[in-house]
Order: C-alpha cells, then sequence, then structure tokens
C-alpha cells in the first residue's frame, strides 16, 4: 500500500505546508476500534452464530439428525466467518491507509484502499463537532461542515458519520486518545472563530471583505470546555 502515498512530500498531506500553518497532530484509527464500532465485526460474529445455534435447534426439533444438524450450522458459520474477516480485512487496511491531520488552520482526512482521496476541512467551515468516546479510549471526532464544502457520504465512508446521508459530516473515526484531540481541535477552532470575530469588527473596505471567514463560534458537543 505504501508505493501508493510515496509522492506525498509528508506522509497524509498532498503537499507541503504553506508558510505560517503548522502540523498540530497526525493519527491513524485505530483497527480493532474501527472494526468493531465501525463495521460491527463483533456483531456480524454473533449475528451468525445465533443463526447456527437456532439451526441447529429447529432441525432437531423437526426430528432431523444431529450429526447432519450440526454439518449444517457449520455451513453457517463457515459463511459468517468469512463475512466477519472480510469486515476485519476492511478495519485493517483502513487502518494502514488512512492519516488524519490537524495543523493550526485546517483539518486534512487521506484515506482509501483501492483509490486514495484527501479532503481538506478548514476551520472556517466546521461549524460544529461531536465526540463519541468508547471504553477503550478511542473515539469518533464527526465535523459538521458549513459553507460552500459539500461532501458525499459514500465519497467519505467509513471516515462519515453513520446515518447521516443527507448532510454527510466528515469524522475522525476510531482515533485512539479521542478526547486529547478533541479538546486540541476545539482549542484550534476555537482561536480561528476568535480572530473571525475580531477582524469583522474592524471596518472594512468593501472589496476586502471578499473570502473572509465569517460566522459564529462553533460548539463542540461532548467536549469539555
Amino acid at each position: 500500500m505504501s508505493d501508493e502515498f510515496d509522492s506525498e512530500p509528508v506522509p497524509g498531506l498532498p503537499e507541503n505546508l504553506p508558510a505560517g500553518e503548522n502540523l498540530l497532530w497526525q493519527g491513524s484509527p485505530s483497527w480493532t476500534s474501527l472494526a468493531r464500532h465501525s463495521l460491527h465485526a463483533g456483531k456480524a460474529a454473533f449475528y451468525f452464530t445465533f443463526l447456527a445455534a437456532g439451526r441447529v435447534v429447529w432441525q432437531t426439533a423437526r426430528g432431523e439428525a444431529l450429526p447432519q444438524s450440526l454439518i449444517d450450522a457449520a455451513q453457517v458459520l463457515a459463511f459468517g466467518l468469512a463475512g466477519v474477516a472480510l469486515l476485519v480485512a476492511v478495519a485493517w487496511l483502513s487502518g494502514r491507509t488512512t492519516i488524519y491531520s490537524i495543523t493550526n488552520r485546517r483539518v486534512v482526512m487521506r484515506y482509501g484502499i483501492a483509490l486514495p482521496m484527501t479532503v481538506n476541512i478548514p476551520f472556517s467551515e466546521i461549524g460544529a463537532a461531536d465526540l463519541k468516546s468508547y471504553r477503550d479510549g478511542s473515539g469518533d471526532i464527526a465535523l459538521a461542515v458549513t459553507g460552500p464544502l459539500k461532501l458525499a457520504y459514500l465519497h467519505l465512508w467509513p471516515n462519515v458519520r453513520p446515518w447521516h446521508l443527507k448532510n454527510a459530516q466528515p469524522a475522525l473515526r476510531s482515533v485512539p486518545d479521542a478526547e486529547k484531540i478533541a479538546r486540541l481541535l476545539a482549542a484550534q477552532v476555537g482561536q480561528i472563530a476568535a480572530i473571525t470575530r475580531i477582524e469583522a469588527a474592524k471596518p472594512v473596505r468593501a472589496e476586502a471583505m471578499t473570502g473572509q471567514m465569517t460566522g459564529q463560534s462553533p460548539s463542540f458537543a461532548g467536549v469539555a470546555a
């Protein structure tokens, strides 16, 4: 997989950062957390185990021989094992090929198992963020994007908040130390918002306002101040 990203000047970034922009954090999803919480491999394993056990009970209740019932159940388990293995493989490959980056100006998401993609999300277009923590310390940080940036759910998957199909929210999925990363992001976006409010209060000519960052301070649900 590494050959696909050899052209990157900095791993996870499509180009060198411009002057004044600094890389604050980089990380990748925990593939075990991704398999469990995002791809639900554990639930799939339980489901097929339940089906196999139910098949044994149902067939023996109908008077079929126990050995044949066990053989049929084993076939169900084999099919289920293949499905779970596929989910785990996707999680592992996603963990290898995905890099999240936070600079002092934006969030960059590089991902893609077969087709590498990069999404840049300036802080000025982040209206809110949601932190969902898991017991192992990992978590998802979903970003509510405002402004002209429009992202498709399938384009982002699996780096997207589940079930938000119409207004897709890009998400840093299953990142270790999620609360720490969320606090870092909240602090940086808050600084940008504060600068925006100060600049907006200054008298400026109309032509100077083109491209100026505007908007209210983002809210970070689930992240303590």
